[in-house]
């Protein structure tokens, strides 16, 4: 342990992942680069080399795409790839926008085959069986509509396709695409745009499950990989060495969806927790001790879930991974027989201070009722006459908003916010909606995954991220598996949420009734 320990404690220090540019103002500037195990150059041989020049990177790109001698290619690609990394933030945004523009597809050729098209006289429904004449015309519309496919594919598809193949290439495209949508998010150019979703559907193509490998990670793996594990776990850091051996040790599991292009680094991992129980608190699955022994378990808990490439956003391999999880788990240990998560809830605080601010401003006639006569009193009661406010909603800003979250360590505060909390939390999770979906990004993917709402937690993250995402609430969402298909589908074309009825208790109309 000692060995591996020291091997992985000095990697994630001295060689820190995905280091951001220096001196960036905008998004443009805080384009990530990816120096990990495998890339060419490591990222103190970076700044140490000068600037490639933009016209070299550029032909090189070209020449990936025109040439089609296969040694030509693959030295062009091995420049383009190599010389991508040089570039200054500026320039990798004339790349992308030069590699948008002008190697989209020809759209005068597309207009005059469409024209083509048009003109040809339609084919009877018998045409196959016809003389020669109308089997000419139907040839005619075939070649064509060939033609009309073939124009309709971008030139850049050539360079992904391409880059798929070659050795590094396929990391080397979800960096391209983490890039694009950094400039996405402080640009908005069609072009660009149609670059990102063209490049997306060949990632989901070419990520598909079956050519993704399952592998269960162990404290036995190279520390290169557990190395990884921390760096990349984005839910709940992994604190020291000791944290992470007991999250790959007995009662609990890891494993990681593989990629055999991008060897040893998972593409997205998800952490187990084995349990007698659905997990009401992140302390009893990370620090409680001792974990109980694996044949008592009767739960298997999701506790954390993290991508490892922000290029691939958007490519939901988190839901696969679930799924291969929960049968891995159900073949090795039959005694398991619940899945469930223990969630964060990562947008409430804000939604909430948004109603709070809301409230306040709005006038009496049409003004949102927050808070229950009950819960204003005593929430003016635990305030106890202090500076907090003159009003339940006052009280509640200026608690939640507070440095430190002093309020926790006011038993008689905890007390009184629980209630108005966990009701208004319920009431977010079910019926705050965008585009007819959850409006948390966690519970949309977990809902769109087959899951159903469970139970509120409160006070069960007490760390400073948890109480800052959502004043540590959290929420466990029951993967129910003989319903999970038809949960997935009711959500997607309805937006219908599947909650227990321990949750929907939590949830009154305006009229006092329980909700649906």
């Amino acid at each position: 342990m000692n060995k591996k320990g020291l091997a992985i404690l000095m990697r994630t220090k001295m060689r820190p992942l995905s280091p951001t540019f220096a001196s960036s103002k905008s998004k443009l500037n805080q384009m990530q680069t990816s120096q990990l195990e495998g890339d060419k150059v490591s990222s103190q041989d970076a700044s140490l080399l000068p600037e490639r020049e933009f016209s070299q990177v550029r032909e090189s790109m070209h020449s990936a795409m025109s040439t089609n001698k296969t040694e030509i290619v693959d030295v062009a690609l091995d420049e383009f790839s190599e010389g991508y990394f040089f570039l200054s933030p500026e320039n990798r945004y004339k790349m992308l926008l030069s590699l948008a523009k002008e190697y989209d597809l020809n759209r005068t050729q597309v207009r005059e085959l469409m024209k083509q098209h048009l003109d040809l006289q339609l084919p009877s429904d018998k045409a196959e069986d016809s003389g020669h004449e109308e089997e000419g015309s139907l040839s005619a519309f075939y070649r064509i509509e060939r033609n009309l496919r073939q124009a309709l594919k971008p030139m850049y598809e050539v360079l992904f396709e391409r880059l798929n193949t070659h050795p590094g290439g396929l990391k080397f495209l979800s960096d391209i695409r983490a890039d694009i949508l950094c400039l996405l998010g402080d640009v908005n150019i069609a072009s660009l745009r149609a670059l990102d979703s063209h490049l997306k559907e060949k990632l989901i193509t070419w990520l598909s499950p079956a050519n993704l490998e399952l592998h269960n990670i162990t404290w036995d793996d190279p520390a290169s990989l557990l190395e990884k594990i921390v760096a990349y776990e984005a839910v709940h850091p992994i604190s020291n060495l000791i944290d992470l051996k007991r999250r790959l040790g007995i009662g609990r599991r890891c494993f990681g969806y593989f990629h055999p292009a991008i060897p040893g680094e998972p593409l997205i991992f998800i952490e187990v927790a084995l349990m007698k129980d659905v997990a009401a608190t992140i302390q009893e699955v990370l620090w409680d001790n001792p974990p109980i022994s694996e044949h008592e378990a009767s739960c298997a808990i999701f506790y954390s879930i993290s991508s490892t490439q922000p290029g691939l956003s958007g490519i939901n391999l988190g839901k696969f991974l679930i799924k291969r999880v929960v049968d891995v788990v159900k073949k090795d240990m039959p005694n398991i027989c619940v899945f469930a998560t223990l969630s964060p809830i990562p947008g409430y605080r804000q939604w909430l201070l948004s109603k709070l601010a809301s409230s306040e401003m709005t006038g009496s006639a049409f003004k949102e009722i927050l808070l229950r006569p009950e819960e204003e009193k005593a929430l003016m009661d635990a305030s106890g006459g202090s500076d907090l406010g003159s009003s339940g909603i006052e009280v509640m800003w200026n608690v939640l908003t507070s440095k430190n979250h002093e309020w926790t360590k006011s038993p008689n505060l905890v007390s009184a916010l629980r209630t108005p909390m966990m009701r208004l939390c319920a009431r977010y999770l079910m019926k705050e909606k965008k585009r007819g979906k959850a409006l948390d990004s966690v519970a949309n993917f977990h809902l769109q995954n087959g899951a159903m709402i469970g139970r509120l937690n409160w006070m069960a993250d007490r760390s400073q991220k948890g109480l800052t995402q959502s004043a540590g609430i959290m929420v466990n969402y029951i993967y129910r598996l003989d319903n999970i298909e038809d949960s997935a589908q009711a959500y997607q074309n309805e937006g219908h949420i599947e909650s227990s009825s321990d949750f929907k208790s939590c949830i009154e109309d305006d009229n006092g009734e329980k909700a649906d």
